[in-house]
């Protein structure tokens, strides 16, 4: 799949390089923001939960993004879609036919924790 000529643009923001504190702790680098034009975004199905965690409502809402094949999108990266910071949930996917060499979008189950 090729970018989407009237898909939108996403930023996959990945952790930095760790290094060492002067204690010897890991510590994260300043992430990297690395924009994907040409993609689509929709809703996941059945994803909305609420629940109720000491006297506050959570609530768990999830999209789908479909970037172009060959993306790099990996579990410990974050989606900004619209304003808000998505986090990966899980590992994506991608498809190449072995009859015909096409390929399909890379695909990325993203998901949103409020509350």
């Amino acid at each position: 799949m090729r970018e989407l000529p009237l898909g939108d643009t996403v930023v996959v923001v990945r952790p930095g390089p760790s290094s060492e504190d002067i204690y010897g702790n890991d510590t994260p680098g300043p992430p990297t923001e690395i924009p994907v034009a040409g993609c689509a975004i929709a809703p996941r199905d059945g994803t909305g939960t609420n629940e109720n965690t000491d006297a506050r409502d959570t609530v768990i809402t999830g999209l789908t993004l479909y970037a172009p094949y060959g993306a790099d999108i990996r579990p410990t990266d974050q989606v900004r879609v619209g304003g808000q910071l998505y986090e990966v949930d899980g590992q994506s996917g991608s498809f190449r036919s072995p009859f015909t060499g096409s390929t399909g979008p890379v695909v990325a189950a993203l998901k949103l924790v409020t509350g």
